[in-house]
Order: C-alpha cells, then structure tokens, then sequence
C-alpha cells in the first residue's frame, strides 16, 4: 500500500513545470512549493514533468535541483525525482564502489532483487548498463567475494514468475532442500541459491511455512544457527525481504534513526524507494515492531523542509494542487 497522496486533478506537466520555475526565480528557492509538486506526483507524472523542464528550457530539472537546494532535503527530493529504475542503478553502483562493502551496503542489492518485481528488476539492469557501460552482475563479480557473489548474482540475474501460484508439495520437498542444507551448513550450497533465486515470493512465503511446520524453527533461525558472517546475515536479508519486506524496511528506518545521530542516507532509502510500493505497511509494521510510530521518529530525528518532505512522502498532510 502506497503513501503517496496525489490530488484529486493532477495539473498537467506544463503547469507543474512553470510552478517548479516560478519556485527557483527569485531571491531564494521556494522549497514549500517543490515540495507541493513534486511531493504530490508518481513516478510517470514525474518522469513527464523532467522532459517538459528540459523541453521547455533546455535544463535538467535534476541539475537545477542539485543547483538550488543543500544538505539532506536536496538529496531526498534528487533521489525522489529520478526515475526509480535509474535511482535503484545508481544505489546498486554506490554500494558496489564503496570502499568497504558490509551488509549495509550489500543489502541494497537484495532491496533491488527481493523486494522489487520482476519487471523493476529488469528495468534496474538495464539502466544500470546504459550508465555505467556493463552489467550488475559483472560488478558484482568484480567488486564482491566469494561466497556472497554467488548468491547476489543469482538474486539480480533471476526473472520470477510474478503471479499468485503456489505448490504446496513443491514448497514441502524445497523446505526439505533448505534444511538438508542447513544441516551440512553449507549456507551457499546451490539449492538455497536456486530456490531463492527463482521461485516467486508467494511460493517462497509456503516454503518457509512449511519450514516451521516441518522443522519447528524458522529457517531465518536456522540461519543464525550456522553462524554469525556476512552470508548469515546476507541470507537473513534475502529472506525477510521475500518473505515481509515492510518489515525489512522497517528495520532499516529504526537502524537509522537510534542511536547518535542519524543515518539520512539509510532513511531516504526506505522513505523514498517505498512511499509508491508499500510505505502505508511499513508505517504499520514500524509501529508493531517498535512499540512507536513512525511519523513521530521521523519528526524527531528531522527538521525543516527535509523533514516535511519526508512527511509529505509518508502520506501527512494535505494531497497537493
């Protein structure tokens, strides 16, 4: 479920060009304004509004952003305005180039594999071989050890079949994989690469049912029971990204914000990739998970325009105009 509140009539592109244009002329930038339009668009409203700003004067609507805005409104309101495929590209190649790549980093990648569709996916790859002249998986070969390549090159390269079809003797006999496995602790053994690379999420979701029911700890258990590296903790993100990703991403908006200071980058990613897929799930998930809302952590952790833009694409406040 969305967050996303678009108004009820949505102006045409040249008229949320102009309004975006009026907001940068002028002494200072008129923030309230960005927020209004682009805050209150989907991606294709956005993506029409773009190649009207550089239709109508020969600039990027991205660059004039970077431009005008500072600090961590700029960046949450550039990362809300790329077209998503091409923002989850640039994500996957930031964590690839990092100069070390943990999990934090790593879990971006199953984001884009796990938590998106099939056809996200796709999209995701083909913008990053049109940016950055070669393939997600080649990066990933490059810049990623063993064992993890193994797993996220299957995860990114797979094309899963995206409607609700579930075998239950299927899900029986690869629950029974999985533990086999487990059992050899061989957390990268090819089964569990297999059948979390290409069974559909509703098959898999059955698959760890029937782990539980067979075996009387969750496979997310049994992981931890194998050990405590970098593939536990991998595998652990797979899963629960297949498995509840509104959990997932509740997480990492609470991983973000506790503690000192507070992770931006880690808190746009969640707020920003999720307000059009499941942010209203989040939001609730937050809440039961934590015992407190989300709305009030981020406030509390936020200020200004920032922190009314998150709000904005957390779904408060008005629909826009």
């Amino acid at each position: 479920m969305a967050s996303l509140k678009l108004p009820e009539i949505v102006p045409s592109p040249n008229q949320d060009t102009e309004r975006l244009r009026n907001a940068f002329q002028g002494l200072g930038t008129d923030e309230k304004e960005l927020i209004l339009v682009l805050g209150h668009r989907n991606a294709q409203q956005r993506k029409e509004i773009k190649e009207t700003y550089q239709k109508l004067y020969n600039e990027s609507l991205i660059d004039r952003l970077q431009s005008e805005l500072s600090g961590d409104f700029r960046n949450a309101i550039v990362l809300w305005t790329y077209d998503p495929p091409e923002r989850d590209a640039k994500y996957a190649r930031d964590a690839l180039k990092a100069r070390r790549k943990g999990i934090k980093q790593l879990q971006i990648l199953v984001e884009i594999a796990c938590a998106s569709t099939p056809n996200h996916l796709m999209a995701v790859r083909q913008a990053y071989c049109s940016l950055f002249d070669c393939s997600l998986e080649e990066d990933i070969i490059t810049s990623v050890s063993q064992p993890l390549t193994k797993i996220l090159v299957g995860l990114v390269s797979s094309y899963r079949h995206n409607e609700v079809t579930v075998n239950l003797d299927v899900a029986k006999s690869e629950a029974e994989k999985l533990h086999e496995a487990i059992n050899n602790k061989q957390l990268d053994d090819d089964h569990i690469v297999w059948i979390l690379s290409t069974r559909n999420v509703f098959q898999l979701r059955e698959t760890f049912a029937s782990y539980k029911q067979l075996y009387g700890n969750t496979f997310e258990e049994d992981i931890n029971n194998c050990g405590k590296g970098d593939l536990a903790s991998l595998l652990n993100v797979v899963v629960w990204c297949l498995d509840c990703p509104e959990k997932h991403f509740a997480k990492v908006v609470r991983d973000s914000i506790v503690g000192l200071g507070t992770d931006e980058d880690s808190l746009n990613r969640a707020i920003v990739t999720r307000a059009e897929i499941d942010l209203l799930k989040v939001r609730f998930e937050y809440t039961n998970m934590y015992k407190s809302s989300l709305d009030d952590d981020v406030i509390g952790d936020t200020s200004g325009d920032y922190m009314e833009f998150l709000l904005t694409l957390l779904g408060k406040g008005p629909k826009g105009d």
